[in-house]
């Protein structure tokens, strides 16, 4: 299983500080987000729908 955060691209096997949602937009696809990012406030964006987020 592949588990990359949605805005970086870092591989979050083994890490423990991250987040997985719904797309607040269309609920189709897993948004995953790492510690940085989500600090950061980095932009993520729903493969699906194109929604574009913090």
């Amino acid at each position: 299983m592949e588990l990359k955060c949605n805005s970086c691209g870092m591989n979050l096997i083994g890490e423990d500080d991250f987040v997985r949602f719904g797309c607040p937009k269309c609920n189709e696809v897993e948004i995953v987000r790492c510690r940085k990012c989500r600090r950061k406030k980095n932009t993520y964006r729903c493969k699906e729908c194109g929604f574009e987020g913090p």
